[in-house]
């Protein structure tokens, strides 16, 4: 039976998107206490479902499907923005396919200005009218206000018009920030991304026993198996290894594994492929907050997962990216010794204009990963990495990197980096790489 939490998500996931939720509502509704509908209304927030605006109130918005995440929604713009709705509330659920700048003449500002679109002007009325008849919903920047007409025209429409303290550039800049960081969040797979959902998971009870497993090993050639309770709280996990010796009578929950390891569906991928390699684990149940299975995913599918991930594209540039792009082969003073260099830039640096040591630790890391797999074909794990020490370097100071392997196997490698700064040491490290077959 669902608890009181997952019927007041459910409640909410059918609401009609556009409309308004209120914690009192919820509760009176669904005969719960104001504290568990406000948990309830926080986590639909998390999920994405939900957005809540000062001064509006909370509203359901559309779920948004990994692809389209870089589309923002009116409601997120209000929030990125502090801005204040003077009209089209309802409209706020509506998600923007680009951002116009009016500064211009009416009639060019017009020609840009289109359905889904979110044009960016300051006080000019006869702007504002115009672009919501055209079917865009409208930022005034600078604090000003819009005409009451227009509020009425925006609210039959159902296009928001929003106020802001702050000036064009500003609010363009912020937009384009939040629009690049989901970039960056679409690329990350997570496991929720690539999870066996529940219903296709197979599982055992506490309650059943040996011969259920041998059942379910007959008809699925699987050997591993989750264990939950009556209410689908993870309880352990099952092996062949587990089941050797004993009698098929036996109760399940007197040879599982108990308390098994377990990831939630936000947790990225990457993150999985290290505890599964550290621990050697070859399936983790994937659960919610409350520890309730949602479904598995396997070594396999983790594998697959990163390998898609390293073909596709890179649209939104992380710190990391902006650094390993810096990085540049030259030959060493041995035939055959690689030897990177890499400049040190201003995005770099920390407040006092030196290499930040999360940086330079960034760029032992990937001159190790780099010269491990010019000897194995595969991924990398970084398993750990002892840096002896650092000194400060300057901003456009050119670093020398020198990776050696000291030792490598078939699933592991060691490899010692020193940096050096104009012949001078600034940075001796060694890390130690668990090495993944593809």
């Amino acid at each position: 039976m669902a608890t009181k939490h997952e019927q007041i998500l459910h409640y909410i996931d059918e609401l009609p998107v556009g409309e308004k939720i209120s914690v009192r509502q919820i509760a009176k509704a669904l005969s719960v206490s104001e504290g568990t509908a406000y948990r309830a209304i926080k986590d639909a927030e998390n999920k994405g479902y939900v957005s809540t605006i000062e001064r509006v109130g909370t509203i359901r918005i559309e779920r948004k499907k990994k692809e389209n995440i870089e589309k923002l929604t009116f409601a997120e713009v209000v929030n990125i923005v502090d801005g204040q709705v003077l009209g089209g509330r309802t409209g706020l659920h509506k998600t923007l396919n680009k951002f116009v700048i009016g500064a211009m003449k009416l009639e060019a500002m017009m020609r840009y200005t289109g359905a889904g679109n979110l044009l960016i002007v300051g006080n000019r009325t006869n702007a504002h009218e115009l672009a919501l008849r055209a079917g865009a919903a409208v930022l005034i920047t600078g604090g000003f206000d819009s005409e009451d007409d227009v509020k009425k025209i925006a609210d039959d429409l159902e296009l928001p018009v929003i106020s802001t303290s702050y000036d064009t550039f500003t609010v363009a800049t912020m937009i384009n920030r939040a629009i690049y960081d989901q970039l960056i969040k679409k690329e990350i797979v997570l496991v929720e991304d690539i999870l066996m959902p529940f219903e296709e998971t197979i599982r055992l009870q506490t309650t059943d026993t040996i011969s259920d497993w041998l059942r379910y090993n007959r008809e699925t050639t699987h050997s591993r198996f989750p264990v939950v309770d009556q209410n689908m709280k993870v309880q352990g996990m099952v092996t062949s290894k587990d089941i050797m010796g004993h009698d098929p009578d036996t109760s399940i929950d007197k040879v599982m594994t108990k308390n098994p390891m377990t990831v939630g569906g936000k947790t990225s991928v990457a993150s999985s492929s290290h505890m599964m390699v550290w621990e050697g684990i070859e399936l983790l149940p994937v659960v919610d907050d409350t520890n309730k299975l949602e479904g598995i995913i396997s070594r396999q599918d983790v594998l697959k997962a990163l390998q898609v991930i390293q073909r596709q594209p890179q649209v939104g540039e992380t710190i990391d990216d902006t650094v390993t792009n810096q990085l540049v082969l030259t030959s060493g003073k041995t035939k055959g010794d690689p030897v990177y260099r890499c400049e040190v830039t201003p995005q770099m640096t920390n407040h006092i204009g030196t290499i930040s040591y999360g940086v330079l630790t960034t760029i032992v890391a990937e001159a190790a990963n780099r010269i491990l797999r010019s000897y194995k074909k595969g991924d990398l794990v970084v398993e750990n990495m002892t840096i002896y020490f650092l000194k400060p370097v300057q901003i456009e100071s050119m670093l020398e990197i020198y990776p050696k392997v000291l030792e490598v196997g078939r699933k592991f490698g060691k490899v010692d980096v020193e940096v050096y700064n104009e012949g001078v040491l600034v940075g001796k490290a060694m890390m130690m790489c668990q090495l993944i077959e593809r």
